[in-house]
């Protein structure tokens, strides 16, 4: 029995179960997931968790079940590309005959002195936990910064204005206006937002030192009593070492067909790979798990594998300000306010139900 093994309980793992069960996986291969959480977790809603807004239970969703899916619950330590094994905290080695590495990222901090030491983060259900509990044990008046106004940035500091109107919020833009590289319309209507809910947002920021306490916009000290950071992440440790990778951009270099170039038995998926049509997010994570699970079904039927497969073409993105207010941007088009909102609600809704 083959046994393919998939990394990380993510948005690109879970559509290669989608695509995979129960119908379309070969009666000689079984599948092992192995995650951290016994639950795929929504990472677009953990600014939503750390504010206090969502439960924790409303941004979890069951594995799927299957006679021939094994879950193994775990912390992945390394991967040992010559035995074909995965190896755990615990000590137990996965065997695997191709696998599929989805674990997904952390903080890049850009040696920036003293900012793992002294931020909070969003990265993983874990962080997102202690975050609230830090933030929502403030006193009245107590100040927050947000370092990175990219969507999440924007999301937890929008999200926490909804749930702690007695914070001062500054948020740290390192471009010259929200949302640079979108058009301006949308900007200008997120910066409106901001302006009218007494967020401060700092343009063209830069972080240089973080203490506790404090942090340091160029050479001026700006005093915080928390700082959460959500300005750029990077693939996990594990997957940056394993051996053969190569970095490429700050994401792991993948061939046409989504696996290594030096092993065409390891794939990578998500936040861990590049990827020329944009950056990280859940809608490229799932496009990318769609075509890992047709590379391995040819290879499974003993196809021979296209050149390239088709091109990705991400359909655009949404953001959320607080529960009533959002953002939509789709190719030329952008749809603002309670409809936006109400747009990215439904489509979460719609993900839930269709994976849960």
């Amino acid at each position: 029995m083959k046994n393919l093994v998939l990394l990380g309980g993510g948005y690109g793992n879970m559509r290669v179960l989608l695509r995979l069960l129960p119908n379309n996986l070969p009666q000689d291969v079984q599948i092992t997931l192995v995650d951290r959480a016994p639950y795929h977790s929504l990472k677009t809603e953990f600014y939503a968790l750390a504010a206090g807004t969502t439960p924790e239970s409303h941004i979890r969703v069951q594995f799927p079940g299957h006679d021939r899916l094994k879950v193994v619950y775990g912390e992945v330590t390394n991967v040992d590309r010559s035995k074909q094994i995965v190896q755990l905290a615990d000590g137990t080695d996965v065997a695997y005959d191709d696998l599929v590495v989805g674990l997904g990222c952390e903080d890049n901090y850009h040696n920036v002195p003293g900012a793992e030491e002294f931020t909070y983060s969003i990265q993983s259900m874990k962080k997102s936990r202690i975050a609230y509990d830090a933030i929502n044990s403030l006193p009245t008046g107590a100040t927050v910064a947000v370092v990175g106004a990219g969507l999440s940035g924007i999301e937890l500091a929008s999200e926490l204005r909804e749930s702690r109107s007695d914070l001062k919020i500054k948020l740290f833009d390192r471009g010259p206006r929200i949302l640079k590289n979108f058009p301006e319309r949308l900007s200008r209507y997120v910066q409106k937002w901001f302006d009218s809910n007494d967020v401060e947002v700092i343009a063209n920021s830069d972080i240089t030192k973080v203490e506790e306490g404090a942090l340091f916009n160029h050479e001026d000290r700006i005093d915080a009593d928390i700082i959460a950071w959500t300005a750029g992440i990077q693939p996990v440790k594990v997957a940056r070492d394993i051996e053969g990778v190569e970095m490429y951009r700050g994401r792991i270099k993948i061939t046409e067909h989504y696996h290594l170039p030096v092993d065409e038995h390891v794939f990578i998926v998500g936040d861990c790979a590049h990827s020329d049509v944009g950056g990280p997010s859940a809608q490229l994570a799932e496009e990318q798990g769609d075509r890992i699970a047709i590379v391995l079904q040819k290879r499974w039927k003993g196809e021979t594998l296209p050149a390239t497969l088709a091109p990705i073409k991400l359909k655009g993105f949404m953001g959320a300000l607080g529960k009533k207010q959002g953002f939509v941007n789709l190719g030329n088009s952008t749809v603002t306010g309670r409809i936006a909102r109400m747009m990215k609600s439904g489509l979460l809704w719609m993900y839930k139900h269709q994976n849960g």
